[in-house]
């Protein structure tokens, strides 16, 4: 059941969220097929169904460390020689991208790797979690205004078809998915109607925003701040399939690209950053997780990304491949549409929740490899909240409630149980192994009729409420603001929704609010700890999992993890499922 959906159709949705955060989440259905598109945490947030094997639990205002350096392991080979050029990079995907256009395409995992190889991005993640100044020089409010940030670019960089990166053209891209029917979703909800980007002179750029927002670099490290050229984007607009040949100022550029099949990026020798090392990278997509492990293992790949607990302990337990983990990522649930009956009724959630076998779907699903998930915080994280315990095995408290609901909504419920829907992604072993275990709980007090259908089609049916539970893969930015989509009364809206439970508090958003207005990282923490609270008062969710995102590569494969700033800050090199190849060299 959890199906990391990540395709065309739903990326559609998600892609919004996803592309709107910078850091980086990813929302799909929670199994591990892949997801195509769904704009994905600019991070802030990406879309996934769950459906996967688990196990347990700038220049600007400081940000606080964000507890990647406990949650992201890498074992890598501490290098010794210098890097040489050459060679050609091979990586399988989880998925392909519908497109590869950032301001109109739904970038998940997937696609967001095929596009950190031909954009760089404004800001970019530093190895300790802080957005940091890339394609930018500086990034700053203006007179301490936290509602009006200044962003100057580095002088000299031009596109890939010769087009000049300045102000415009930042404005341009800004604007462009300002327009987009999806990417504009996770964007238009935090930003003024008039006047959100205004070109101060030839290289910056001021960006006005709704509230005070003291992280609001961290925006621009994911799809938000993703530069492509003005000139290709007008081309884009007249001819679609020019969104599946991406211009950039990234240290590749588009050779050749046959979707379902093989991209193929060739080094800019003319990149801004300095020297490329590769010839090329080429990715290609593979959905079932095994097989990408067999790829990697047999040497057919140099790369590979998965987040299935099964193919990640392989992965990890392999002495001849070098592997980063990263459980920052997404966290696999329960999702509940509270919108709907009988899942608008608070009892009815509750009652679900109560009946969950967690320890068994954490069991047999995460296979002691993912980590149990309380809320969507790791324990490593600064915003954990240990005072908040996701319930479940209680069938006894889940009956009382069930019988007290039907009491007084007898036509919700049929034989003393309540009846609802719950959909999940088909096509794998482990979601349809998750549906069995879920219905061994809930049989006490539910009559369950599952609806197994394509993840494209769930993906859809989450994003414009059609749906009553469904397990689901979501949250996991670095910057918890970049989750504001997901999270918020704003995002609930008629048709498409990026808050897909469909739950308005304003309590929480009040408390959203006042976090990210807050500079000092440790007066934050107490904040995003009563937001986790109030989710969990909610009960739209029911977490399971940590995602233990694991990114693989050959032993010859050197400098993944050596990505510097300009300004030579270190910076991470893995983020839910998504990686750079600007360092990387083979030997």
């Amino acid at each position: 059941m959890s199906t990391s959906i990540r395709r065309s159709a739903w990326a559609i949705t998600f892609a919004l969220a996803a592309a709107a955060c910078g850091g980086g989440s990813d929302s799909s259905p929670s199994s591990e097929p892949a997801t195509s598109d769904i704009v994905a945490s600019d991070e802030g947030t990406e879309i996934e169904p769950d459906a996967t094997p688990v196990a347990t639990d700038a220049a600007a205002p400081p940000a606080s460390d964000d507890g990647s350096a406990n949650a992201v392991v890498e074992e890598v080979v501490e290098e010794e020689l210098e890097p040489v050029a050459g060679g050609t990079l091979r990586m399988a995907l989880e998925a392909d991208a519908g497109g590869l256009n950032p301001t109109s395409s739904a970038l998940t995992a997937s696609g967001l790797n095929m596009a950190n190889a031909v954009f760089d991005t404004l800001a970019a993640i530093g190895a300790d979690g802080a957005a940091v100044p890339y394609l930018a020089e500086s990034i700053e409010p203006v007179d301490g205004d936290l509602t009006l940030w200044r962003m100057r670019l580095r002088p000299g960089i031009v596109f890939h078809d010769g087009t000049p990166l300045d102000a415009a053209a930042v404005k341009t891209n800004f604007d462009t998915q300002l327009a987009s029917p999806l990417v504009s979703m996770a964007i238009r909800p935090f930003f003024p109607t008039d006047g959100a980007a205004t070109v101060v002179d030839d290289l910056t750029v001021d960006y006005q925003v709704l509230e005070p927002n003291s992280t609001f670099p961290s925006q621009l490290t994911g799809q938000l701040g993703m530069m492509a050229s003005p000139t290709w984007l007008a081309a884009a607009a007249e001819d679609a399939t020019l969104n599946q040949a991406p211009v950039g100022t990234g240290p590749f550029v588009i050779d050749s690209r046959e979707q379902d099949s093989v991209t193929r990026f060739v080094r800019n020798d003319a990149w801004w950053g300095g020297e490329v090392y590769l010839d090329a990278v080429e990715f290609l997509p593979v959905p079932d997780p095994s097989t990408r492990n067999d790829l990697a293992f047999n040497g057919d790949v140099q790369m590979i990304h998965t987040v299935d607990p099964a193919s990640s302990g392989d992965l990890l337990e392999d002495d001849d491949l070098q592997s980063v983990l990263d459980e920052t990522g997404e966290e696999n649930f329960i999702m509940l549409n509270a919108a709907v009956p009988p899942f608008d009724d608070l009892r009815v959630r509750q009652a679900l929740t109560y009946a969950t076998p967690l320890q068994n779907v954490r069991d047999l699903i995460g296979l002691g490899i993912a980590r149990p998930a309380d809320q969507m915080f790791t324990p490593d994280q600064p915003y954990f909240n240990p005072d908040v315990v996701q319930e479940g095995d209680d069938p006894e408290r889940a009956l009382e409630l069930v019988s007290e609901y039907c009491t007084d909504v007898p036509e919700g419920c049929s034989d003393g149980k309540v009846d609802i829907v719950f959909s999940f992604g088909g096509g794998t072993v482990a979601a349809s192994r998750e549906a069995e275990i879920l219905e061994q709980g809930w049989k006490v007090g539910f009559n369950v009729e599952f609806n197994e259908i394509v993840q494209d089609s769930l993906v859809v049916n989450v994003a414009t409420g059609q749906y009553q539970t469904t397990t689901w893969r979501q949250f996991g930015g670095i910057d918890p603001t970049d989750l504001r989509p997901n999270l918020m009364c704003r995002t609930v809206t008629e048709g498409i929704s990026l808050n897909f439970a469909r739950f308005c508090s304003e309590e929480r958003d009040a408390l959203i609010v006042e976090a990210q207005a807050t500079v000092d990282p440790e007066a934050r923490i107490p904040l995003w700890q009563a937001v986790v609270k109030d989710m969990q008062d909610a009960y739209s969710y029911i977490f399971t999992r940590h995602s233990p995102w694991v990114v693989a590569f050959d032993p010859d494969v050197r400098g993944v993890c050596d990505r510097t700033s300009p300004d030579g800050t270190a910076l991470r090199c893995v983020s839910n499922g998504r990686t750079w190849f600007d360092s990387t060299w083979i030997v």
